[in-house]
């Protein structure tokens, strides 16, 4: 608190006389000097200082989102995208949100750097906007202050994703991100949208693997990765908001296009394989017990991920991914719980697998035994023996990254060993 105050006795005296006098210069030198001011500000202002003079300077900053100088506009761009992480309140407020909304959708059309600061400022109003939304009985929203703009947001999110230049100033994924940021933060009244939505992006992701043939260099294949990772990561937002009786109906194309992925050579690649198990991850919370249709045809490429011990996020991604599916199948995973199982300790004894893989693996034991319950007992002294080891693991007290692996595992074993209590509980 004293530092805010020093800040704000230094800010405002000094600084803001500057910014009102150059913020509407002839020079357009002068003008990104005092917005950039403006903006590096924010951050040092107490609320009850900075709302009020947000919302003073909302008119002037909408019309230098329209300035000749693309610089300019760059900058006021990146300055909404301060006020929506920091002041969010003022960028909502009903007086300006519709001429807000009407200058970022021109600067989603704007140079790339541009638009890839409107994307930011997007993210942050779609947050903004839900977490300031009333919520019902069920703890759900139902309706906010985007709503009525919600689908022409996406739509021009979704046509910005796919401009010619996107790969410039990060734009591409700057625009995914703030589509997942708006699909995340909607309320039931935008739902339809979402659905479309899903659809839109099950299209793209079926478009890009039927690309892969006519990749020709390196730089292709890294673009046509990115895409893929992107296209996954909007998947799973979109999936979170698909109601459980909505699920059903596209889950069968969405686990095509990902079985695709994974025999695909894009694949072997650590980035777009992790993103791609996290992908299923989803379609496994939003299904539950009906994933057991595709276990079949989903289980090797389970255990190659549980197989990838030289890229350790893409073995951890599938660890979790195994304790889901455990979760989620109950009784049923029962036919794939010995290879599992064999992998799982395999990965424990392997010095090679990355430490912080192994904590995660004891606790899908713990998962393990509350999905299959007095089944486990097979299992039993073999888990009880790892978690005994590993609970006497003893590491450098010197080596802070050694000591918060050790508590890691520690939690693991204790997480386990719940679980086992709970599992086996009547037996």
């Amino acid at each position: 608190m004293l530092l805010a105050t020093c800040c704000e006795d230094e800010i405002v005296p000094h600084v803001l006389p500057f910014i009102k006098e150059n913020i509407k210069s002839d020079n357009w030198r002068f003008r990104d000097a005092s917005l950039m001011a403006f903006g590096s500000i924010l951050g040092g202002l107490e609320n009850n200082t900075l709302k009020p003079l947000v919302e003073q300077a909302m008119p002037t900053l909408i019309e230098l989102m329209y300035d000749s100088s693309v610089i300019v506009r760059d900058t006021a761009a990146w300055t909404f995208g301060r006020i929506s992480e920091i002041i969010p309140e003022a960028a909502i407020n009903e007086t300006y949100l519709k001429p807000l909304l009407e200058s970022l959708i021109t600067g989603l059309k704007a140079e790339p750097r541009v638009a890839a600061n409107v994307c930011w400022a997007f993210s942050g109003l779609a947050e903004a906007a839900y977490e300031a939304a009333d919520v019902n009985d069920d703890g759900q929203v139902e309706t906010y202050i985007l709503s009525q703009y919600f689908e022409f947001i996406v739509q021009r999110l979704l046509e910005t994703t796919d401009r010619l230049d996107g790969g410039q100033a990060n734009l591409r994924p700057a625009a995914y991100e703030a589509l997942m940021e708006m699909v995340k933060n909607s309320p039931k009244d935008c739902y339809v949208t979402v659905q479309k939505t899903t659809m839109v992006i099950l299209e793209r992701l079926q478009q890009v693997l039927q690309m892969e043939s006519h990749i020709v260099n390196h730089n292709e294949r890294s673009q046509f990765n990115d895409l893929q990772s992107l296209l996954c990561g909007t998947l799973q937002s979109v999936l979170r908001k698909v109601t459980p009786e909505d699920a059903p109906q596209i889950s069968d194309a969405i686990m095509t296009a990902m079985l695709t992925m994974f025999n695909s050579n894009s694949c072997k690649s650590g980035g777009v394989q992790e993103d791609a198990l996290m992908a299923v991850s989803t379609l496994v919370e939003v299904l539950g017990e009906g994933f057991i249709k595709y276990m079949d045809a989903f289980k090797p490429f389970l255990y190659l991920g549980l197989k990838n011990h030289q890229e350790y996020q893409v073995c951890g991604t599938a660890v979790g991914l195994t304790g889901d599916i455990f979760r989620a199948l109950k009784l049923k995973v029962l036919p794939y719980c010995d290879e599992i199982m064999t992998l799982l300790l395999e990965n424990l004894g392997d010095q090679s697998v990355h430490r912080s893989v192994k904590p995660q693996i004891l606790s899908v034991f713990g998962d393990m035994v509350l999905s299959i319950g007095p089944e486990f007992k097979k299992y039993l002294d073999v888990v009880l023996q790892t978690l005994a080891q590993a609970s006497q693991a003893q590491v450098d007290r010197n080596d802070f990254d050694m000591v918060d692996y050790l508590n890691e595992l520690r939690e693991g074993v204790l997480d386990a060993y719940t679980s086992i209590i709970q599992g086996l509980k009547g037996m």
